[in-house]
């Protein structure tokens, strides 16, 4: 197998746990309630938050600044909005999420290529 078949399967068991995440009700999904999110303390905070590639340059400095001020860490995926809210069942566009569960968290830390 080489790199990019690699990558390619990375990505798919990343957005395949995305889906998981979702249908278990583990996720924040979009960028209003994700930033909303963030403010919370205990464990409903965020551990994660996930952005689109293709979010505007203001949706990425609002994600961007508001997790580093609450210490959230934040990663911006190779997919656009449109692939996230396909992982997730969505139909309309889906610029971020946040995972608040300590589990999925981690299994999607596993999936994550920076």
């Amino acid at each position: 197998m080489d790199k990019l078949d690699n990558k390619t399967n990375m990505e798919s068991k990343l957005l395949s746990s995305l889906g998981l995440c979702a249908r278990a009700r583990a996720l924040v999904i979009g960028t209003p309630m994700v930033t909303e999110a963030l403010r919370k303390t205990g464990a409903d905070k965020p551990k994660l938050v996930l952005e689109a590639k293709d979010t505007s340059e203001n949706t990425h400095k609002k994600i961007s600044d508001k997790c580093s001020y609450y210490g959230v860490r934040h990663v911006r995926l190779d997919f656009t909005a449109a692939e996230l809210s396909d992982a997730l069942g969505k139909s309309s566009a889906v610029t971020s999420v946040a995972v608040c569960d300590e589990n999925f968290y981690k299994l999607l830390e596993k999936h994550i290529q920076e």
